[in-house]
């Protein structure tokens, strides 16, 4: 893979450059023999995802599904040609009246924590989409549900399975940034505020939380999930309506500004354990055409993540490590590594069904996801109140 060189050539650079060798090759076998039976609550456009990806899967049955509103369940599988699916308006009722060995969870956020609560209860695997909850007492009850079932609980950040991701991961890992301090992050849209398939994503009583959890959760996990995901200690936080809220936003349904009632953009600054601060900022609608690249300070060398046009989950363009060398104060562009081919989504359900199979660690532990909704929850908190909040996690 080419790489371009912007200062001299160093020791130091190229065992940085050295972990961007390409590594995308999936490996081992799919048995066939050990069938999966899987069960979908909520049949909404991620669904469409999900289902997706299990018709590609050649040991999954979809069994079942479930949505609060008549007929939508059948319509759904109707629509994506799976026949023989026993559908129900009520997720606890399907619980109890089919056998299942996982369920993708693609509900509202408000409804998240008590269908995973349920399956989990049922004795079923689950894969729960982002973000995982809207408080952190949910997702306190939701460890708590996964730690008595002994199922296991994957929360759906496919980005975590971008090759891109995973180096920003090896990079901070392996020491060449040294003592990592600061963190600036963030992503946003200049007009995208999820409407297409109606308003459930920007009402309060539905969506709980707006572009801080829809969008702010996969920036947060990407630089947590770098640096180890240290405990979040205090956040000062602010969230508010600037466009969402606006009759003139909305061209065809300008009616939606009424129904509006989440935050189309978020703010904080976090203290994590070991000394770390965090600088983050999320929207889904702004006018700018990025709130900021991520950047990571470390005590040997600096990184630089561009954004992108729309927060996506990978890269928005070659990466730049900063440090001195000889004396001298170098740059060095690292590449993108090419991930033409690698479907993310299919990556995050087959690592799902085969830690369910297997018995093996779930691919996105909630255990980690839960410091991602302290986080979320402590905006929110510092927000409301105007001030700087402590980050209590209670033992599980």
């Amino acid at each position: 893979m080419a790489t371009k060189r912007i200062t001299s050539r160093n020791q130091a650079g190229d065992d940085i450059l050295n972990l961007f060798k390409k590594d995308n090759e999936v490996g081992g076998g799919i048995d066939t023999s050990r069938r999966v039976r899987v069960g979908i609550i909520g049949t909404g456009w991620i669904a469409a995802a999900h289902i997706a990806s299990y018709l590609k899967m050649p040991d999954v049955d979809i069994v079942a599904g479930a949505d609060l509103i008549e007929g939508k369940a059948d319509a759904f599988f109707k629509r994506h040609g799976v026949e023989g699916v026993h559908t129900y308006t009520s997720h606890k009722e399907m619980l109890e009246k089919e056998r299942l060995d996982c369920v993708s969870v693609c509900t509202y956020n408000r409804t998240h924590a008590e269908c995973a609560i349920d399956a989990l209860d049922a004795g079923v695997h689950v894969l729960l989409e982002k973000p995982m909850c809207v408080t952190l007492d949910e997702a306190i009850q939701i460890l708590r549900a996964e730690k008595r079932s002994g199922k296991v609980l994957s929360i759906g950040f496919q980005p975590r399975f971008d090759p891109n991701m995973r180096k920003i991961k090896e990079i901070v890992q392996s020491g060449e940034l040294g003592e990592v301090y600061y963190i600036q992050t963030g992503g946003g849209r200049r007009r995208g505020i999820p409407v297409p398939f109606g308003t459930s994503f920007i009402e309060e009583q539905t969506a709980g939380i707006g572009a801080v959890g829809d969008i702010g959760c996969y920036s947060l996990d990407m630089v947590l999930n770098a640096v180890g995901y240290p405990k979040p200690l205090t956040v000062t936080g602010f969230r508010g309506a600037f466009f969402g809220n606006k009759p003139e936003y909305y061209r065809k349904h300008p009616e939606y500004a009424q129904k509006f009632g989440v935050d189309d953009f978020a703010a904080a600054f976090v203290r994590l354990e070991g000394g770390i601060i965090l600088d983050f900022r999320i929207a889904w609608a702004m006018n700018m055409d990025t709130p900021g690249d991520t950047l990571i300070f470390g005590t040997k060398a600096g990184l630089r993540i561009p954004s992108t046009e729309c927060w996506n989950g990978t890269v928005g363009g070659p990466m730049k490590a900063y440090m001195q060398f000889g004396g001298l104060e170098t740059c060095m562009e690292l590449p993108v590594i090419d991930s033409e081919g690698i479907d993310l989504f299919d990556l995050k359900i087959r690592s799902f069904l085969d830690a369910a199979k297997d018995g093996g660690k779930a691919p996105v532990p909630a255990s980690e996801i839960l410091y991602n909704q302290a986080i979320i929850d402590g905006i929110v908190r510092s927000s409301d109140l105007g001030r700087e909040v402590e980050i209590v996690i209670p033992e599980l």
